[in-house]
C-alpha cells in the first residue's frame, strides 16, 4: 500500500505564491508518475500538472508559466509550485501516482488526501 500525503495549503491572497509537497512511502516515485490534480466546489475533479520518473512535465493552460512541478526522488516528495495565484484556482489538491497513462486519464491507483488552497482577499 502506498500513502501519500499533502501539505502546504492554505489561505493567501491574490498574485500570492503557496508550495505544495506531496510526500510518498516507499520509493515509489523513483517508477511511477505523479499528478497534481484539484476539485473546487460543483466542478470535476481536473489534472494540474504531470511529471515522469524521469522528469518530464506537463501543465494544464489554465496553470502554465504560473506553476512549477518538480521532483526529488530522494526524499520520495514531489511538489507543485504556485505563482501568481488567482481566485479560480481555489479548489482542494490532490496528488496520485501511478503510470503516465492513468495519471493522464484521471484513474491513478493511489492517492492523497487533499489539501486546500483558498485564493482571497
Amino acid at each position: 500500500q502506498v500513502q501519500l500525503v499533502e501539505s502546504g495549503g492554505g489561505l493567501v491572497q491574490p498574485g500570492g505564491s503557496l508550495r505544495l509537497s506531496c510526500a510518498a512511502s516507499g520509493s515509489i516515485f523513483s517508477s511511477n508518475d505523479v499528478g497534481w490534480y484539484r476539485q473546487a466546489p460543483g466542478k470535476q475533479r481536473a489534472l494540474v500538472a504531470s511529471i515522469t520518473g524521469g522528469g518530464t512535465t506537463n501543465y494544464a493552460d489554465s496553470v502554465k508559466g504560473r506553476f512549477t512541478i518538480s521532483r526529488d526522488n530522494t526524499k520520495n516528495t514531489v511538489y507543485l509550485q504556485m505563482n501568481s495565484l488567482k481566485p479560480e484556482d481555489t479548489a482542494a489538491y490532490y496528488c496520485a501516482t501511478d503510470v503516465l497513462q492513468a495519471v493522464l486519464a484521471g484513474t491513478p491507483k493511489y492517492w492523497g488526501q487533499g489539501t486546500q488552497v483558498t485564493v482571497s482577499s
